[in-house]
C-alpha cells in the first residue's frame, strides 16, 4: 500500500470521533444501524425501480411514476448509507485501506452502480413514454440491480478477506 494512504488511514483511525466509536460498546452497533438503514432504503428504492424497468410489477406504473416518489427516500437512505459506512470505516481505516473487497466494491463497484443510478433517474422519463419498457431501459435495469448484488457481495467478503 501506498505510505501516503497507509498514513491518512492510520491518521483517520485516531482521530476522536473513531476512537470513540471504536471504544463504545453502544455506539459502533448504533453507526452499524444506521448504515444498514441507509443501505435499505438505497438499495431497495433503487431495486423497486429497476425490477419496474425490467417489467416486473403493475403494468400500469410507469417506472417513472415509482422513481418520483422514491426519489427523496433513496436519496435519503444513500445519505445515511454514505454517513454510516464513512464512520465505520474510520474506525479500521488502515486495515480497511487494504482490503481487496473493500477497495473493489468503493473503488470499482459503488462508482459505477452510482453513475449508473443517476443516468436511469434521469431517462426515466424518457423510457415512460413507451407502455412496455424498451431493451435499453431493460439493460439499465438489469445492470443496476446486477452491480449492487456485485457491491452486497463485496461487502460479505469484506472480513474473510485480506
Amino acid at each position: 500500500m501506498d505510505g501516503s494512504l497507509a498514513n491518512f488511514g492510520s491518521w483517520l483511525q485516531n482521530r476522536p470521533f473513531a476512537l470513540s466509536i471504536a471504544g463504545s460498546d453502544w455506539v459502533y452497533p448504533f453507526v452499524q444501524a444506521i448504515h444498514f438503514t441507509g443501505l435499505s432504503l438505497w438499495v431497495g428504492t433503487s431495486v423497486a425501480v429497476d425490477l419496474r424497468l425490467l417489467g416486473v410489477g403493475r403494468k400500469s406504473t410507469q417506472p417513472l411514476q415509482l422513481s418520483v416518489p422514491l426519489f427523496i427516500w433513496n436519496w435519503i437512505g444513500f445519505g445515511l448509507a454514505f454517513l454510516g459506512g464513512f464512520l465505520l470505516f474510520s474506525v479500521s481505516a488502515a486495515t480497511y485501506l487494504t482490503n481487496i473487497a473493500f477497495l473493489t466494491k468503493l473503488g470499482i463497484l459503488v462508482p459505477l452502480g452510482l453513475l449508473l443510478h443517476i443516468v436511469i433517474q434521469q431517462k426515466a422519463p424518457m423510457w415512460e413514454k413507451s407502455p412496455e419498457p424498451s431493451s435499453v431501459a431493460r439493460l439499465a435495469g438489469f445492470t443496476e440491480l446486477l452491480l449492487w448484488l456485485f457491491v452486497v457481495t463485496a461487502a460479505v467478503l469484506i472480513p474473510y478477506v485480506g
